[in-house]
């Protein structure tokens, strides 16, 4: 099967592209990774205007409903660009406040709007970007909690993945949240986004070693090379149908499989990368930094290769 985006969709990802090429999205990402939130939070609201998060709100509390695959070739481009953010976080929470009126008639629309940020953790366990998140959503045994504050923030693998424990107890919102349709946006959005990270690690390589010469010549005109950067285009040229295919099931197992794959691809190109960079991709102060490690935390993010392989083995997900 091949899936080609329509025109309208892929409209949609090149609007998206240019504003955020742009917007200097590596200065963003070091200032959020300090912190300093004044430059994601601008970005944060033009993404809100061009309909990102209203992909994932229902029309009845300001959105536009759910749409996956056009949800998708968002985060494609977020990832692609590598903006900080609770991006996943934020619409796997409209989807779990979907069901809780009224609830969802108090918190829904400004998520949509992008005048606020939501987090989403299971009890017990790290929330991205807690400290700036106004919208803390906490999944306990008992039902969907808002949480009434957060705890310290922590070193993450990506610096700009902020974590932080929720604060427990807070307003009970329901009892019965939508966990497995929520997990399976989480997934999927998760999936979108190494896909974009890794094409984006591509095309910087392939750029790189361009310019970069041995012995008198670009090292991309070695057969080894060639043959690296050939098994990473390949890895996420194959993620991408499942990624699309999976959008249009959401089924948790086809979720799963899309998750694994595309997260799995964006990581071998990661390593890809960094060997044909050299010593120079180690360095924080070297941009591909910034796309390196946010494909190694979306590799385990709402969910390991472990847990997504048995997802797929057992038909979905049983949490």
């Amino acid at each position: 099967m091949q899936f080609l985006l329509d025109a309208e969709q892929r409209a949609f990802a090149e609007s998206l592209d240019a504003m955020l090429t742009s917007a200097d999205t590596p200065s963003v990402v070091r200032d959020w990774s300090r912190g300093e939130h004044a430059g994601g939070r601008a970005l944060w609201s033009r993404i809100a205007e061009a309909g990102v998060f209203g992909l994932a709100v229902p029309e009845e509390y300001g959105g536009l409903g759910a749409h996956p695959v056009e949800l998708a070739v968002a985060f494609v481009e977020l990832g692609r660009h590598a903006v900080p953010g609770p991006l996943v976080e934020t619409v796997t929470a409209a989807v779990l406040l979907s069901e809780t009126d009224p609830a969802a008639k108090r918190l829904l629309p400004s998520l949509a709007s992008g005048e606020a940020m939501a987090t989403v953790a299971h009890e017990g366990s790290y929330a991205l970007d807690g400290d700036v998140a106004s919208t803390r959503l906490s999944l306990a045994s008992d039902g969907l909690h808002l949480s009434p504050g957060h705890g310290p923030v922590r070193p993450s693998l990506d610096p700009a993945r902020r974590l932080t424990p929720l604060t427990p107890g807070g307003e009970l919102l329901t009892p019965a949240p939508p966990r497995a349709r929520a997990l399976a946006t989480a997934r999927l959005t998760t999936a979108a986004q190494a896909l974009g990270v890794g094409l984006a690690l591509l095309d910087k390589t392939v750029a790189h070693v361009r310019q970069r010469t041995q012995f008198g010549v670009p090292i991309g005109s070695f057969q080894a090379v060639k043959h690296r950067l050939a098994d990473a285009k390949i890895a996420l040229e194959f993620a991408r149908p499942l990624l699309f295919g999976a959008a249009l099931t959401m089924d948790p197992a086809d979720v799963a499989a899309a998750k694994v794959t595309a997260c799995e691809a964006a990581y071998t190109t990661a390593r890809t990368a960094l060997q044909l960079h050299g010593a120079i991709g180690y360095t924080a102060e070297y941009e591909l930094s910034l796309w390196l490690t946010k494909a190694r935390a979306l590799r385990t993010a709402w969910g390991s290769p472990r847990e997504c392989r048995a997802a797929v083995i057992h038909g979905g997900d049983r949490q």
